[in-house]
This record gives structure tokens, C-alpha cells and sequence, in this order.
């Protein structure tokens, strides 16, 4: 079948075939973005070099614009392919730039030479990349070198720069444009990263940003609108140097020091700054220690430049990689010693409101990859502090999830708690847009709010507070005429006429129904035969309801009363018990609505008291006993997060370590010295030893201030603990005990260790031992705890007079006949409970369309304290728990797979236990306790060859083995799970443990 070739390629065919003799049906062509494809093919391949002088020699006379539609964009390169017919694959290709035809047609003439003298020795001119020429601002070099990467999507480029004006009395600037066209619509958040990069790695000079503008072809109006921040990676650099950040510090002074061959190590210690100048490059050890003058003079002038806020001070190491102890060391004064202005630390200046501070923390906040920052120019982040409202706009070339953002935003801002600021307000944009794709909000009092807030207009721009990308693409304004006066005007009068409407429809209602008379009427006109057969009809109707309305009510109550005392007997409240909850249920609900109403959990209506904030099974509604536990303390999420985030140390693939390390090391930054006892270990620890429970009880034992931390990571194996006491934490950051509280499962080598594969493939796994301390300030706060007392009245029996005895015998007599007045107080707390239950829907239903999702704040509330301790409230119920999670027996699950004692988790652990007998640390193992429903014959099988295994290595010096796995087997209101405790179960381990008298408590 033949196929008829657009105009457009016929002549692209044409000319071809012409230049280079090939027959036209042996050449194909095709047009894609800026690119020319060019196929020639033959029984024999064509010739490559003899082929590209005939064609390159015509491109020279040519201008291949003329040859296509007015439509179609510049070509800026051509890709020539040569093949045998029948074949899939050419066998050679070759790129030409359009504007170095003659060093191509030198190249060409050169290889042609080396063929004829049968050399496959290659030669020709240099060609200048697009990359080189672009770097120079030449708007044509820069859209050849983006055509290179966006032409094999079918994206032509083109690129301008236009003078740009700021509104605020700003010099005229310069402007880059980028058009993008296509046949189709391209995601944007498939060419946002690629053109942001490509554009950022130029560092091209003049220009504030570069807005990028993506049409359809054939379209009039743009798809969408992209902004990319050019600012130099080195000005992004000080800006955050200046705020005191660590990376950036270090990054400056190795650019000024990489080229005294010396390599620098930084870290921040309180206010004062610690740098260590070391070789850069010293593999066998020899290279000499860097000289301390030449040091000196290049750091000093660049830490005055930057004058870092809050550091004070900096110390000057001189050593070599491997020593423990520098050659020298010098002070040095900062500017923060001698202006009041600068000592204050980002996050002090941020608990006072400071919008550059807070713009700092929260930029830095989410952007812990420094290097994507510099690569992309990262999440930015625009404020607006209006009323009792902090709206803060998060931006980037591909807009930010809110469930990346939106929670550790709001979090750091509760932790900061800034004067005047009831609420917060996330939204999320693409750069370059004026509306946000989303939005959260989140209120950290309670606010009155009569209509629904509208979303405050942001700059496009940080800089130009006015500024849009481009007035052409804005959204046009209705009714730009209108002022708010004149809208709130408006507003008012509608609704004075709706409120004089409404209230003559009611007037007219009342008077139709006849029960009701205007004012002006006189008395005779009331009283008529008509009106004396009205009251009869409405006085029946009445008293049907009346009798209709206590029939409902008696069924009601006969429903929901027990009709058989024989379900009593299957594991329910006894009827003491029962009763007792009856007469005081005030107070049990009192009770039950406090704990229920601290949980931040948006439920859906007849879900609510199933899951909590933490996902877990909550208790059922029947009474249960109240649980001593230690007072619940600050939750540490927010700080835990900046804290990791600004940590030199690097990432180890688990957030829960990076952030329970860093909780950890601002524990030793404030003390100065570490904590007596440290527990460690899986989930099962961090859920189930209470610190402050633990130094409480430890202190009515005749311990007094006893310091406990717990270290407890989700999913950790001996391995972990092991990789964590000898290689993350320095000997002299050790306590002087150590409890590794866990159970079987964190023995078991036969399967795999996730959690150990994820830290060992990290960054921080490698350098674990270049840690660098941080620090930060962090305001200490009690939990404020909610007294309730019921309020009881004696009232006196009054003398009746005859009327109120008459009226007495009557309500007697109507009572017996009712169906439900004997059980009125009943139908009273019924009535109650379901306005209650309606509330708490309605509250919870507002909360949720103010905040678009219930996840971010759900996922707060699984947060560990200053102590690192995860205090869960649940309480295990089998009955509700199994209908949401599967039962799963000991020979299927995971944990279990392939049990054995014997290997790598066993020889970590022997490593543990050789290092505590060096150190002189008391090691304690504490089987922590399960349930009857976990303990299952194929775990309890299990258990007992862990109990065999425990018991030999307790013969150990230094070493303790305790036993709670059975402790509570049947007491379910102690665990959270199956197999994890609560605060409840941690609060009583942790009495267990202080009342051993077999472990060798420290005595301060």
C-alpha cells in the first residue's frame, strides 16, 4: 500500500534523495520537537561519511525553515541513521548541530581521509557542546541544550528574554522564557525536575528566574505555567550558612579549602561551632597535618562574612583523619559575641514569631537533602501571618504532597507555640501558580469561626510581593469594580431582606395554623365556634402523639434492656457490677468521654470507637478498671524531626533511629553527661518499659534521680542493637546499665533481618563512626492534666398544699399507665448519649473538610516523648481486635520463619556482650511479657528453646536474664496488641524491675 507523505516531508524527501543521490525510497524522514531524523537506507548500507559530506555540504546551502510549514518550530539538530533494507537497527548514527555545519564538515573530510589511508584512527575538529554555549545566556544555545533532552518526548524549545519591571521600584531585570510546544499536554510533573535541573546546573548569571510555558500546538492560551528559581547554588548556600546551618557552613569552607588540598569536617556542639582540618587526600597516611595559619586566614574571613546566627564561637582543629587527639587548636570570636542581634538562635527567634527564622526552620524542615536543594531549588516557603492565622504556602517545581509536608509542618508549629497563633494553614502549589492544588489547616485552640475561611492570594515570587508570573495567563477578575466595602455592604443587605423574609413566612404559618393571632385583633373575634373546634382537633392530635410518642419510647427501652440474666455469664461485668455502673453513670461516662475526646481520631459515624489516633483497637463500652501509669509527657515529634534533619550525621535508612539518635544526643547536649540506665531494643521495648515509671519507682527504692532513656526501634533485631551500643554511640555516651528488652523473635536467625539490611545499605551505616553531635534548645513542658468532680445537690421535701397533692395523685396514676415513665432516667441517658454521639459526628465531620484528611493527625498521636517512650492508651480487646486483624498462628508467621538461635543474630549478640564485660556495663535481658492468644503451641515451643538459650548465656559475667513472658497472660487491659504492652503494662514492667533486687542499680 502506498502512503502519501505530508507536503512538508515529501519536500524534506526530496531534498534528501537529491543531496545524497539515495533513491527516495530508500529515505524516510521524521519531525520531532526540534530534532530532524533523517533514515537512509539501500540493499547495501549507505556509506557514513560519504553520505554525511553530501548532506552536511547541502545543509550548508540550505535553509531546512523553508522546507517545512510555518507551524512547525526551528530545527536546532538533525540525526542521520544509515541501515540495510530489512533490518530493524541502522547500523550507524550521527548528530548534527545545526550551527557548527563547518567543524562537522571538517570532522567528516578528516575521517574520509583516515578511510582512504585505511586508519580507524578518528580525528576532526572540536565541537562545542550546547552545554558550553548556553552557559554564556545565549537564549538560542540555552533552548538547543534543553531541546536535547526534551525533543525525545516530542518537545520542541524555544527561548527568550524579556525586560521585566518589578512593581516595587525594583531596576529593570531580565527574564528568561521558555516556550514549550507539543502535538499533546505533558504532565508537569514530568518536565518540571528534568528542565529545573538542566536550567540550575547552567548557574547562569542575570537572571532572577525563568518562567517555562507548555501549549499544545494549535492552542491559543498556554497548559501551564512553570516557575524555576535560577539563584545561584552559592547564594543559597550563605543564606542558610548565615542562619547557622551546619551542611551549608561545611560546604562553604571546603570550597575555600579544597584548594589548600585540606578536607573539613564540622559540627555544632551548643553555640560554638567545631571545625577539624584534616588531608583531603591521604590513603597510605603520609600527607602532613595542614598548616594552622593558612587555616586560619582562609576560615576566618569567611566566618565573619557569614556572621552564622546563635554560634558564638568557633574551635580550630588540626589533625589527621585517624588521630584521636589534634596537633593544634585555636579559638575564634564571632560576630554573634559581639552583637546581641545575632546571638539569638533560628529556633528561639522562631518561638517569638520571626517569619525569616521561621521561613528558615521549615525550609530546612523539608529540604534534608541538601544536595536536591541545590539541584532543583527545592520545597520554598511563603508565610502569611493574618489575625490568629499562620497561612504557610509550600512551592516547588513539582507541587508537594500534603501527606509529605502538611503534618510535619503543623506539628513544628504546635512545638514552637508562637504568641497570637491559634491556628495553622498549609497549602501547596507548583511554582508559578497563584492558586494552591491543596490545602490543610489545623487549629492549636479553639476558634470561634461564623463563615469559612477563604485562602489568602501569595506571591508568585518571594521577592516581588506583588508579583505574578505574567499578567496574559491570570485569571480574569469579576467584577474588578467592587471593593470589599461595597461587597460587605452587599452581603449585609441580603441578608437583612432574608432575615425580613423568613421571619414573615414563620408569622404566616402561626396564623394559619390558628393557635396564634396577630396583636390588633380584639378579644370577641377569638372566641367563635370555629375557633373552639380547632382547639379540640390540635388538643386530639396532641395527646395521640403524646400516647404514640410513650409507646416508641417504652419499646426503645425494652429493646435495649437485657431480657435474660444468662448472658451474664459469658465475660461480662457482673451484676454488682452492672448495677454500680447504672447509679454512677455520670461518672463513667464522664470518664469514658475524657479519653475518647483527647484522641484526635476523625472516625466515620459508627466507626468511632473501634480504631483510635493510633490505629489500634480501642476498649469496648463496657466499664473497665482504672490502670495506674505514669502522667503522659510532652510528645517530641517535632523536635525529633529537626533535629534528625539537621544532624552532619547521615541518614541510616530508618527514621525512627535517626530521630531516636537524635533525641538522644540533645539528651547528652543538656545534661553532659549520659543517662544512667538506657533501654533498647524492638518495638517491644519502646512500647513497653516506662523511663519515668522506672525512675519513680526506682526512687522509692533508695535510688534516687535516676535517668533513663529509651532507645527502643521499631523492628530492631540483636543485630541492631549490637550496630547501635558499639558503632553508632561512643564508650563515654554509654550508661552505666543497659536493659535489651525484647523477646524470641529478635533472635531468630533463620530469617530476614529487614531492619539490619536497611541501616547497612545506608550512608550512615559507613561513616558511623564520623558522627557529629548536634544540639538543639527545646522548651520542657508538663502535661496538663484534666480534673473532674460531680457536683452533688441534697434537695428538701417541700410541704405539699392540696393543689400539689391532687396534681401528685394524678402524675401517679398517669405513670402507671405509661409505658415509659418508669424508666425515664434511662430514656433520659439514652437521649443524652445520642446527642452526644451526633455532636462529636458533626465536630468530627467540620474538622475533617477544614483539614482534608484525618492521616497527618492520626499519625501524631504514635509519637515518643523527650525519654523516647511510646505510651499507647489502648487496651487489647480479642473480641473487637480479630474482626479488623487476621489471627494469624505461630507457623505462619514471619518473625517465626525458619526459627533458630544459632547465627548472626547469636554472634551480635555475643559481640553485646563481650563489649558491655570491656566497658564494665551491666547488661540486663528482659523477656518481655505476651498474651494467652499469642502464645500459641508453635510459639510456645519456641519460647522454650529461647528460654534454653537465655539461660545458658546467663552464666556470663555482667549479664542478667529475666523472665516476664508469662507474667500476664490473661491480663489483656496491659497490652496494646497481642504480643506489645501499653502504659499501662509498661508502668508495671517497669515496677517489676526497680523492685529486682538482683540488678545493680547505680547509686549517684
Amino acid at each position: 500500500m502506498k502512503t502519501v507523505l505530508p507536503d512538508r516531508q515529501q519536500s524534506l524527501v526530496q531534498w534528501v534523495s537529491q543531496a545524497t543521490g539515495i533513491n527516495t525510497f530508500g529515505v524516510k524522514v521524521r519531525l520531532r520537537g526540534n530534532d530532524l531524523h533523517i533514515l537512509c537506507e539501500g540493499t547495501e548500507c549507505p556509506q557514513r561519511w560519504r553520505t554525511l559530506s553530501d548532506l552536511l555540504q547541502a545543509l550548508q546551502q540550505t535553509n531546512l525553515d523553508i522546507l517545512t510549514s510555518n507551524e512547525q518550530p526551528s530545527i536546532y539538530q538533525v540525526f542521520v541513521y544509515g541501515r540495510r533494507k530489512g533490518e530493524q537497527r541502522p547500523k550507524w548514527c550521527h548528530r548534527v548541530y545545526l550551527n557548527q555545519i563547518d567543524k562537522h564538515l571538517e570532522q567528516v573530510e578528516q575521517a574520509l581521509l583516515a578511510d582512504s589511508e585505511k586508519s580507524k584512527q578518528s580525528g576532526g575538529a572540536l565541537i562545542v557542546s550546547n552545554e558550553s554555549l548556553a552557559r554564556q545566556g545565549n537564549p538560542e544555545a540555552i533552548a538547543r541544550y534543553l531541546s536535547e533532552t526534551l525533543s525525545t518526548l516530542g518537545v520542541s524549545v524555544q527561548a527568550k528574554i524579556k525586560p521585566y519591571q518589578p512593581k516595587n521600584s525594583q531596576p529593570e531585570e531580565n527574564r528568561l522564557w521558555i516556550f514549550c510546544q507539543s502535538s499533546y499536554s505533558p504532565d508537569a510533573s514530568l518536565l518540571a525536575e528534568p528542565i529545573a535541573q538542566k536550567l540550575r546546573y547552567l548557574k547562569l548569571s542575570g537572571y532572577q528566574d525563568a518562567v517555562i510555558v507548555s501549549q499544545v500546538s494549535g492552542e491559543t492560551a498556554p497548559d501551564w505555567l512553570l516557575r524555576v528559581d535560577l539563584t545561584p547554588p552559592e547564594v543559597m548556600l550563605k543564606e542558610w550558612a548565615r542562619w547557622g546551618d551546619v551542611q551549608a557552613i561545611a560546604r562553604l569552607l571546603t570550597e575555600v579549602l579544597s584548594g589548600l588540598k585540606v578536607g573539613v569536617q564540622v559540627s555544632l556542639k551548643e553555640s560554638t561551632l567545631h571545625i577539624f582540618c584534616i588531608p583531603a587526600f591521604d590513603p597510605l597516611g603520609t600527607a602532613p597535618i595542614p598548616d594552622k595559619e593558612v587555616c586560619l586566614e582562609a576560615i576566618l574571613p569567611q566566618l565573619e562574612a557569614i556572621a552564622p546566627q546563635g554560634i558564638l564561637a568557633a574551635t580550630v582543629y588540626g589533625q589527621k583523619a585517624g588521630d584521636k587527639e589534634p596537633t593544634w587548636i585555636d579559638w575564634l570570636a564571632l560576630p554573634a559575641a559581639k552583637y546581641p542581634a545575632f546571638a539569638t538562635s533560628p529556633l528561639d527567634l522562631a518561638n517569638t514569631g520571626d517569619e525569616p527564622a521561621i521561613i528558615f526552620l521549615l525550609e530546612r524542615l523539608l529540604n534534608p537533602d541538601l544536595d536536591w536543594r541545590l539541584l532543583t531549588g527545592g520545597i520554598r516557603i511563603l508565610l502569611l501571618n493574618k489575625h490568629d492565622l499562620l497561612h504557610i504556602m509550600c512551592d516547588a517545581p513539582v507541587c508537594p504532597g500534603r501527606q509529605q509536608v502538611a503534618s510535619k509542618i503543623t506539628q513544628f508549629i504546635r512545638h514552637l507555640k508562637i504568641p497570637g497563633i491559634m491556628g495553622v494553614r498549609v497549602y501547596g502549589r507548583r511554582a508559578g501558580n497563584k492558586e494552591p492544588f491543596w490545602h490543610y489547616g489545623v487549629d492549636l485552640e479553639h476558634r470561634q469561626r461564623l463563615v469559612p475561611e477563604a485562602t489568602p492570594e501569595f506571591a508568585a515570587t518571594s521577592k516581588y510581593v506583588n508579583d505574578l508570573v505574567t499578567s496574559e495567563t491570570s485569571e480574569p477578575i469579576l467584577r474588578p469594580d467592587l471593593t470589599t466595602e461595597e461587597v460587605q455592604s452587599f452581603v449585609t443587605e441580603v441578608a437583612r431582606d432574608w432575615m425580613a423574609t423568613a421571619s414573615a413566612t414563620a408569622k404566616k404559618f402561626l396564623l394559619k395554623s390558628q393557635l396564634f393571632t396577630e396583636t390588633h385583633q380584639s378579644a370577641e373575634h377569638n372566641f367563635d365556634d370555629q375557633g373552639l373546634k380547632i382547639a379540640l382537633v390540635w388538643g386530639t392530635l396532641g395527646l395521640l402523639l403524646t400516647l404514640q410518642t410513650d409507646w416508641v419510647l417504652g419499646r426503645m427501652i425494652a429493646r435495649n434492656t437485657p431480657s435474660s440474666p444468662k448472658v451474664a455469664s459469658v465475660s461480662l461485668p457482673s451484676s454488682s457490677e452492672h448495677k454500680a455502673s447504672l447509679t454512677s453513670g455520670k461518672n463513667q461516662s464522664e470518664k469514658t468521654t475524657f479519653f475518647t475526646s483527647t484522641s484526635k481520631t476523625k472516625s466515620p459515624p459508627n466507626q468511632s470507637s473501634v480504631f483510635n489516633a493510633s490505629e489500634f483497637t480501642q476498649n469496648d463500652d463496657t466499664p473497665t478498671k482504672n490502670l495506674a501509669a505514669a502522667p503522659l509527657k510532652e510528645k517530641a515529634t517535632a523536635t525529633a524531626i529537626l533535629l534528625a534533619a539537621r544532624s552532619q550525621m547521615p541518614s541510616f535508612n530508618v527514621r525512627q533511629l535517626d530521630e531516636q539518635l537524635a533525641l538522644y544526643k540533645q539528651r547528652l547536649a543538656r545534661t553532659g553527661s549520659p543517662p544512667d540506665v538506657l533501654i533498647i531494643g524492638s518495638s517491644r521495648a519502646l512500647r513497653g518499659v516506662d523511663p519515668a515509671a522506672l525512675s519513680k519507682a526506682l526512687a522509692t527504692q533508695g535510688y534516687p534521680n535516676i535517668d533513663v532513656f529509651n532507645f527502643g526501634i521499631n523492628g530492631a533485631t540483636a543485630q541492631v542493637v549490637d550496630f547501635v551500643i558499639r558503632h553508632v554511640l561512643e564508650p563515654s555516651e554509654l550508661p552505666k546499665i543497659i536493659i535489651c528488652a525484647d523477646g524470641a523473635r529478635a533472635f531468630n536467625g533463620g530469617r530476614e533481618d529487614i531492619t539490619f539490611k536497611s541501616i547497612a545499605a545506608s550512608a550512615g551505616y559507613k561513616q558511623a563512626f564520623q558522627k557529629t553531635p548536634t544540639t538543639a534548645n527545646s522548651n520542657d513542658s508538663t502535661e496538663n492534666t484534666i480534673d473532674s468532680a460531680e457536683k452533688k445537690t441534697n434537695e428538701e421535701k417541700p410541704e405539699l398544699s392540696t393543689y400539689e397533692a391532687v396534681n401528685q395523685s394524678l402524675n401517679q396514676a398517669l405513670a402507671s399507665a405509661s409505658a415509659s415513665y418508669q424508666n425515664r432516667d434511662q430514656i433520659k441517658s439514652l437521649l443524652q448519649k445520642q446527642l452526644l454521639i451526633f455532636g462529636r459526628n458533626q465536630t468530627v465531620a467540620s474538622q475533617k473538610q477544614l483539614t482534608d484528611g484525618t492521616s497527618d493527625e492520626s499519625t501524631s498521636q504514635q509519637a515518643v516523648d523527650f525519654d523516647g517512650f511510646l505510651p499507647l492508651s489502648i487496651r487489647f480487646n480479642p473480641a473487637r481486635y480479630y474482626q479488623k486483624h487476621s489471627r494469624v498462628p505461630g507457623n505462619y508467621d514471619n518473625d517465626y520463619k525458619s526459627f533458630q538461635v544459632e547465627g548472626q543474630q547469636d554472634a551480635a549478640f555475643q559481640e553485646v556482650l563481650q563489649f558491655a564485660q570491656s566497658q564494665k556495663i551491666s547488661l540486663v535481658f528482659v523477656n518481655m511479657p505476651l498474651t494467652a492468644d499469642y502464645l500459641d503451641p508453635v510459639r510456645r515451643q519456641y519460647e522454650q528453646e529461647f528460654q534454653q538459650y537465655m539461660l545458658r548465656l546467663a552464666t556470663n559475667p555482667n549479664f542478667i536474664y529475666r523472665d516476664l513472658s508469662q507474667q500476664w497472660p490473661k491480663a489483656n487491659d496491659y497490652f496494646s496488641d497481642p504480643s506489645h504492652l501499653n502504659r499501662f503494662g509498661a508502668y508495671e514492667v517497669s515496677k517489676k524491675l526497680a523492685n529486682d533486687p538482683m540488678i545493680p542499680w547505680p547509686v549517684k
